[in-house]
């Protein structure tokens, strides 16, 4: 039987918008796991390590050189029997790290309906047929776009922000206004749906506005952003109403024109909540939420799928009619996208070795197919016993050094490494490093899969 942790070789795509050279968390990681001829290019941007069973960057074991997904095809017992059959003897998952130097597209992930559709239709563009929520943990401080932002945030742009009505349209812009006025906070089903309608409405006349009207109104707009950014967004004679700090907001909306120069993206950008992370904070996206990485080094996990429909942002294949078709269009502030961690319960920690700030933290969004826990190891020989999980994980090193153990078999871990331990295997870290505070801590995250396990936290037991 195969032994049920393997040091894993994963690889790194080199996409435009990522980190460049060194400066690259998912390069450097990369390095440390990656083919022994791999070495860092000093110019080159490097965006995403990809840890899994995808067979678009499949991992491998670094011993044998078989990749991970052959390994658990060959004996379903590392997944569990369960997840094997509901998984088609996959990895129900896809774990990344990701080093984000400018802007990625503005995108949604179809859900599975859509996903079985649109891959029957154009699978050269939706390599897929299955969903793809997606959980984003901050590792560096991150920007980001992530849903529409409360109507009434959106009705202040409009009104503050002439290129923007006007490329909407003036009436289009006056009807969205009368519908909403008055009822943007409105719990009442019927009012939800007519507002979500009136959404969609006034989104899809902004997103199929013509090129020509794209380029003169991000003109005027970058115009106002250089040239008043103290009162940019801001409606005149009255005391500032920007949903944001008018200054920032230039900023950035002139960083991104610089990214993407006269781009429909500078305009969504009004439509969309503002996020920033700090590390350790996360958020959820569902299936058909509209979103944009801007900034950052990141760990993701999402549903082991490789589609995305892109409108703005982006120099590949857009799909306009169908994002904005798909989307959900529910709007809300950004703190009921965020995704708050809680103490995991299945966890042993050390108590004659670690310090008081050694913790190991639960991110469990309300979808079955993964959960991430970060665990943080403050001092020498402190240790995290995990118990025995119905199903596979993989972890991953982003801090420090230790060494894992499961069964009779133990390995060094520096930043970096990654590892598959398999399903009903105990797991155990522990801090190897030296030196005091800041400079020993041992960190890494853990996506796992448990289906039963799941169900029983979720209900209580």
């Amino acid at each position: 039987m195969q032994v049920p942790l393997l040091r894993l070789q994963c690889g790194v795509n080199s996409y435009d918008w990522g980190k460049v050279g060194h400066e690259s968390a998912a390069a450097r990681y990369a390095a440390t796991t990656a083919a022994p001829d791999f070495a860092i290019e000093t110019e080159r941007p490097y965006a995403e390590l990809w840890m899994g069973t995808h067979p678009s960057l499949p991992s491998k074991d670094v011993e044998t050189q078989r990749t991970l997904l052959d390994l658990v095809q060959d004996n379903q017992a590392l997944l569990s029997p369960e997840i094997s059959e509901r998984y088609g003897g996959k990895l129900p998952f896809l774990f990344k790290v990701l080093s984000i130097r400018k802007a990625l597209s503005i995108q949604a992930h179809p859900n599975k309906k859509l996903a079985e559709k649109l891959h029957a239709k154009d699978p050269q563009n939706y390599p897929d047929d299955n969903h793809k929520p997606e959980m984003t943990l901050a590792i560096t401080p991150f920007e980001g776009l992530c849903g529409f932002r409360p109507l009434a945030e959106l009705t202040h742009f409009l009104q503050a922000v002439e290129p923007l009505r006007k490329l909407v349209g003036i009436q289009t812009a006056n009807e969205f206004e009368q519908i909403v006025k008055g009822s943007e906070d409105s719990e009442d089903p019927e009012v939800l749906q007519r507002n979500k309608d009136a959404l969609r409405s006034i989104f899809t006349s902004l997103m199929e506005s013509s090129a020509e009207d794209i380029e003169a109104a991000a003109n005027d707009l970058i115009a106002a952003a250089e040239n008043t950014p103290a009162s940019f967004a801001t409606l005149p004679g009255e005391v500032d109403t920007n949903p944001s700090n008018p200054a920032e907001l230039a900023a950035i909306v002139r960083r991104l024109n610089g990214e993407f120069p006269r781009d429909i993206g500078l305009f969504v950008f009004f439509f969309l909540n503002f996020v920033t992370l700090e590390p350790g904070e996360a958020m959820f996206l569902k299936a058909d939420d509209i979103h944009a990485y801007i900034s950052g080094d990141i760990i993701e996990c999402m549903a082991s799928s490789d589609n995305v429909v892109r409108a703005g942002f982006t120099p590949k294949f857009k799909d306009v009619d169908t994002l904005t078709h798909m989307l959900t269009y529910s709007y809300a502030p950004i703190e009921e996208q965020k995704l708050e961690p809680t103490d995991y319960p299945y966890v042993i920690l050390n108590a004659t070795a670690y310090s008081s700030a050694s913790s190991s933290v639960l991110y469990d969004p309300p979808i079955e197919e993964f959960s991430v826990v970060k665990t943080d190891l403050n001092r020498t020989r402190a240790k995290a016993t995990f118990d025995p999980l119905a199903g596979p994980s993989i972890l991953i090193c982003t801090r420090g050094q230790g060494k894992i153990t499961v069964g009779h078999k133990t390995e060094e871990v520096r930043e970096g490494y990654v590892f598959f331990v398999g399903a009903t295997a105990e797991c155990v870290i522990e801090n190897t490093g030296s030196g005091d505070g800041e400079e020993n801590i041992f960190t890494t995250f853990k996506a796992s899969c448990e289906l039963t396990g799941k169900e029983d936290m979720v209900n209580g037991h």
